[in-house]
């Protein structure tokens, strides 16, 4: 499976490709950021992330793009640019076809260093240690990205067995049912009667 992660943001956008499946090695075939500056136009600076996202998407093919779900910070301005960017990303990749999850901030440093309350510096620390990096990847957004796509990496399997179960339920619940009599038993098949 191959991932691109990507970390939104409207000054630095991380992103990171990494590539493996659940409980193998794990391989990072690249990382950086897509950066624009803050004194641009808005707009501007949202086609800047889009041309960025588009070059990674040609340059690595991936089959999934795991994208930081946006959750509510004290800071609206903040919080506005990284919806604002996260949405940027999200139709770049569907736009293609390709599958989009999005993961909280919390679900990935659980998943990458065992605790949902991790630091920065423990991430970009077991980021490092997983794919055999000499050193953390720098900023931290470049990190945090390719934590986002072990994060899918290894939550995929356990999320598609997930839907399919509700997708089965689902379907399960739309079948038709054999009418009950007021016992709640299935009425028996009508008599007939046979002329003598």
């Amino acid at each position: 499976m191959r991932v691109l992660g990507v970390d939104p943001g409207l000054t630095r956008c991380g992103v990171g490709v990494v590539e493996g499946v659940a409980g193998r090695t794990l391989t990072m075939l690249g990382v950086g950021v897509v950066r624009t500056p803050a004194d641009a136009e808005l707009g501007h600076r949202l086609v800047a992330i889009e041309r960025g996202i588009e070059e990674w998407l040609d340059a690595h093919r991936p089959e999934y793009v795991a994208v930081e779900r946006v959750f509510s910070q004290h800071n609206v301005r903040t919080v506005m640019g990284t919806a604002q960017a996260s949405a940027v990303a999200m139709l770049c990749a569907s736009r293609r076809g390709i599958p989009v999850a999005l993961h909280t901030p919390s679900e990935v440093k659980a998943a990458v260093t065992g605790s949902g309350r991790a630091d920065k510096a423990q991430v970009g620390a077991m980021v490092t240690r997983l794919l055999r990096l000499d050193a953390p990847p720098k900023p931290a957004d470049a990190a945090d990205a390719l934590a986002l796509a072990i994060c899918h990496i290894w939550r995929a399997p356990a999320v598609n067995r997930l839907q399919q179960a509700h997708a089965a339920a689902a379907a399960a619940s739309r079948a038709p049912r054999a009418p009950r009599t007021s016992a709640g038993s299935t009425p028996a098949a009508p008599v007939r009667k046979v002329p003598r």
